[in-house]
């Protein structure tokens, strides 16, 4: 597995969600619950940016529609979106958050 650096622990914010791009990919950084957690950045429902949205509980709502998505499976657990989002596997040295493209689920 490839891990990518994409930023510093510091620049995290927590509960705030961070877009970054690895290799076109558009992700969400999540610093939350002491973990950092990437996902699609993408709703599976709308074709809207998840990291405009907020995080409570582990879970990023779209902004749009209200579509929930937890962070460490990509489910939803809220309609409209029926359909998952892929995550990424995170790794964190120092301060380097680091990601890989392979997904999780």
């Amino acid at each position: 597995m490839t891990f990518q650096r994409v930023c510093g622990l510091s620049e995290l914010e927590e509960d705030t969600p961070k877009r970054v791009e690895l290799d076109g990919t558009p992700v969400s950084l999540v610093r939350t619950e002491g973990e950092v957690f990437a996902i699609y950045d993408i709703c599976s429902h709308a074709n809207v940016s998840l990291s405009e949205g907020e995080v409570d509980d582990c879970h990023i709502e779209c902004w749009l529609h209200g579509s929930r998505f937890d962070l460490r499976s990509g489910k939803p657990d809220a309609l409209p979106a029926t359909r998952p989002v892929p995550v990424y596997p995170v790794k964190i040295e120092g301060d380097d958050v680091l990601v890989s493209l392979t997904q999780e689920s």
